[in-house]
């Protein structure tokens, strides 16, 4: 009856979805997942069956984030649109038994297909491209027992005619690269551990009877990205050993993204030769040792660049200005800039500079002008201060570039150079950062009027005009210059941080605040600001930041007691649309009232809680999963013993699991010894985007890969 009301009451307000026109509802149908509109949605009436089986909506199926899709959905819907399916993303299915990619076989027209994250043996792969003669494009992780040698000839021939293949590789391995004659863009992410599980040291030498020769003469994209560790250095020189042979003639993006120290050798500085002679690149990216001291951008050749990235290098603005920027001119092709701690970026030389000195604004106004269409732009990791000059700000410069949908700063670049000078820092942050006495957390107070408390602070700072100027900002970084995260990728968790920037000791609860007027903000990350108080400006972007979907905050205020924890949590009821939410600070207590009002976010997905002696209360978590049935990932590195943690974990997953297929726990004390050892189990999904920190803007070329 309550049915038939409902159904009346549309008829005589005038409105019935199924009369609206089928441009209409398949626009609106594009945004349900397409698991739901096969097996569900064209369920329910005639109509909506055969427009959810329209060619727009099954050419290309995304279930690289449907964390709720299991081996009976795949299979199900494989065998309903198999057929229909052009373009295959299962990117980071962790969860799917290895027999669920045996029903892509269905999938006979496939172009493009991804299968990063997802474990698939030598036979499967040899069977599964076997049957797929069209494919094109294909993404593939190459695990330890792989073996190129039983891959059959019908897989070779599909390989063959590959011409995009990204391989993410866990052991030394070419992989399918040999396979793949007609390559043209190939992506490499080295994740080779130096030790096994068993503490024996690896080498990068390949296994006996691999091929050494990839064929790379059609290719016009190579990129690789390199975790911590010598193995994968050594493996990547076997990579780039053909290359420096002979580099293919239609090469215009050459990246290769290296943490720490990779050192040139013979073989990479005949390659950089070869490539300043032959080719005109469009995007680049070369480790800080291939850069520094060199003369090799002076002889590189550019056509129309819409990626760079000098991060770590030590490249003086000067430099920047007269040889990547051809002094000045323009450059509206470039869309994305990463320099991050490139330290003196923004001054003229680097010979007798130090790394506080204030920047030349004139450097960073050719910067803006040359490259005025910038959409992603990272400045962190350095300290960029400003000097009195008015006008001269790097906030006010920046507030120039309005295409900017990502940007990342440090911290101390974003105070007024006045109130950094005449006002000293506040008592709280006198108290050293690496020390704490353990507290008590209560409530904290906070000024509930923030919009008079915004108005009275900001309203003039060159940092409230930047982020009023910055409308359509999608993503913002704001990280100290000197932080550091307790979880590095595969050392022991560091135990003490630096102290934060002179300039950065005025930076607080007004400036967070400012944030609030990006409408259309996504993903907030927030790092080492000193003088949060109260935590008052994270209220004001819970209520005005309605598009958040993914909040990083770490070490804010003092060290020694989580101050913001009132504000966080009124915050927390507000954001509908969060899904990601990862909190790094010592002393946090995880407790009910924190739980209930992580509550409210309905949407959220990942949590991750880093904490130096962090305490949770167990029943808390519980409830917490049993209310919020869309997460999947909990991670928490607190100061509980292992006892605890273990309970826990084994608790989440025994109540959880079977109802949530991707749920991944992990719970696990901080300074534990063996926490790296726990960390290489997490799918690289998460440990990628959310677990462990690090800046993302301009980390790759945008579009890098669908």
């Amino acid at each position: 009856q309550e049915v038939v009301s409902e159904e009346s009451e549309e008829e005589s307000n005038g409105v019935n979805l199924m009369e609206f026109s089928d441009e209409i509802l398949l626009h609106i149908l594009s945004y349900v997942p397409c698991t739901d509109l096969v097996l569900n949605v064209r369920r329910t009436c005639r109509k909506l069956a055969t427009l959810c089986l329209d060619k727009s909506l099954t050419h290309t199926v995304l279930l690289q984030k449907d964390y709720k899709v299991d081996k009976d959905k795949v299979k199900q819907l494989m065998r309903d649109i198999g057929k229909e399916i052009y373009q295959l993303n299962m990117a980071g299915c962790y969860w799917l038994p290895t027999s669920t990619i045996d029903h892509v076989t269905r999938c006979k027209n496939l172009v493009k297909l991804n299968l990063s994250g997802c474990h698939v043996t030598s036979l499967r792969l040899s069977k599964m491209l076997s049957t797929l003669q069209h494919l094109r494009s294909l993404a593939i992780d190459v695990n330890p027992g792989f073996d190129a040698s039983q891959l059959s000839s019908e897989c070779k021939a599909t390989l063959s005619r590959v011409s995009e293949l990204k391989q993410t590789l866990y052991t030394p391995s070419y992989g399918v690269v040999p396979c793949c004659t007609s390559l043209e863009k190939l992506l490499l992410y080295f994740e080779i551990l130096d030790r096994s599980r068993e503490g024996f040291m690896l080498s990068g030498q390949l296994m006996v009877g691999e091929s050494n020769v990839p064929h790379y003469q059609n290719l016009r994209i190579f990129y690789a990205r390199l975790a911590p560790g010598y193995v994968n250095q050594e493996v990547v020189r076997l990579y780039l050993a053909v290359l420096s042979d002979r580099t293919p003639e239609n090469l215009h993006a050459f990246l290769i993204s290296a943490p720490g120290s990779f050192a040139e050798t013979g073989a990479t500085k005949n390659l950089l030769d070869s490539m300043a002679r032959n080719v005109r690149l469009d995007a680049l990216q070369l480790p800080k040792a291939w850069i520094n001291g060199s003369g090799l951008l002076q002889h590189l050749k550019f056509n129309n660049p819409f990626y760079f990235s000098f991060s770590r290098c030590t490249l003086s603005g000067g430099h920047l200005i007269q040889r990547v920027i051809n002094g000045g001119k323009d450059l509206k092709s470039l869309t994305s800039l990463n320099l991050s701690g490139c330290v003196h970026c923004l001054a003229p030389e680097s010979l007798f500079r130090k790394a506080e000195d204030d920047i030349d604004s004139s450097i960073l106004e050719s910067l803006v002008v040359s490259c005025c269409n910038l959409r992603h732009l990272n400045l962190s990791a350095a300290h960029h201060h400003s000097s009195e000059s008015i006008g001269n700000h790097l906030c006010q410069l920046l507030s120039r570039l309005k295409h900017l949908l990502s940007l990342a700063l440090p911290v101390c670049s974003i105070t007024d150079v006045a109130a950094s000078v005449e006002k000293p820092p506040t008592t709280p942050n006198l108290v050293p950062q690496t020390f704490g006495r353990k507290v008590r957390i209560g409530i904290q107070t906070y000024p509930k009027n923030l919009g008079d408390q915004a108005n009275q602070k900001i309203e003039s700072s060159v940092f409230w005009a930047l982020m009023g100027s910055l409308r359509f900002l999608e993503t913002l970084e704001i990280i100290g210059s000197s932080f550091s995260s307790a979880m590095p990728r595969n050392e022991p968790a560091i135990r003490n941080s630096l102290p934060p920037c002179v300039r950065a000791q005025s930076v607080g609860d007004s400036e967070v605040a400012a944030i609030s007027q990006l409408t259309y903000l996504q993903s907030l990350t927030l790092a080492q600001l000193p003088n949060i108080l109260t935590g008052s400006g994270l209220v004001s972007i819970g209520l005005q930041c309605q598009h958040l979907r993914t909040l990083s905050l770490a070490n804010l205020g003092m060290m020694g007691k989580v101050v913001y924890m009132s504000a966080l949590m009124d915050m927390l009821k507000h954001c509908k649309c969060l899904r990601d939410l990862r909190l790094e600070q010592p002393y946090f207590c995880a407790g009910a009232q924190f739980f209930q009002a992580l509550s409210h976010c309905s949407s959220l997905q990942r949590l991750c809680i880093v904490s130096r002696s962090g305490t949770l209360q167990s029943d808390a978590v519980m409830s917490f999963m049993a209310n919020c049935l869309e997460v999947i990932m909990c991670h928490m590195f607190m100061g509980e013993s292992l006892t605890v943690c273990r309970n826990l974990q084994q608790s989440i997953v025994r109540s959880f699991q079977a109802e949530r297929p991707a749920l991944n726990v992990v719970i696990f004390p901080l300074l534990h010894e063996d926490l790296t050892e726990v960390i290489r189990d997490v799918p690289m999904r998460h440990l990628d985007e959310i677990t462990l920190f690090k800046s993302r803007v301009a980390e790759e070329p945008p579009n890098l890969w669908w």
